[in-house]
């Protein structure tokens, strides 16, 4: 999955050293916010030092995160995760991006094509006073 937006905050590098394995382990964790008319902010994580070295991020940073999403449970409740294995530079979402067609030089540019405003169905119901019931087949 992936999710493009600005970096707003850099949360402190964590470091430490496995139990099981005693080898050591370091986790960078970063806040994104989308850039979408009602912008989102997703909080994910690089976890090795190598995986943090080959992905480097500063706040500001405009940036397209592909990630994994993992849920455990732990004593009935329920964590989510979101890893970040590849951080890329720029936003790569087309949609996020506006896309201007090339205009030759001193051409003028094209109108947009006029479209046709598309015809909303009425829904009518019939009601005779008489019968004192509509045409309907609504419950209601």
């Amino acid at each position: 999955m992936e999710v493009s937006g600005k970096i707003i905050q850099k949360l402190p590098l964590q470091q430490g050293e496995s139990k099981a394995s005693g080898k050591p382990w370091a986790l960078q964790a970063y806040v994104l916010e989308t850039q979408e008319q009602f912008p989102r902010k997703v909080h994910f994580e690089v976890f090795g030092e190598q995986r943090i070295k080959d992905n480097p991020c500063e706040i500001d940073d405009l940036v397209t995160v592909s990630f994994d999403i993992e849920s455990r449970e732990f004593n009935g409740r329920w964590y989510t995760s979101i890893r970040a294995w590849k951080i890329q530079q720029g936003i790569a979402d087309p949609a996020a991006q506006p896309v201007a067609a090339p205009v030759a030089q001193g051409a003028p540019a094209p109108a947009p094509a006029a479209q046709p405003m598309p015809q909303m169905a009425a829904n009518v119901e019939t009601f005779d006073p008489a019968a004192g019931e509509s045409t309907d087949d609504l419950p209601f």
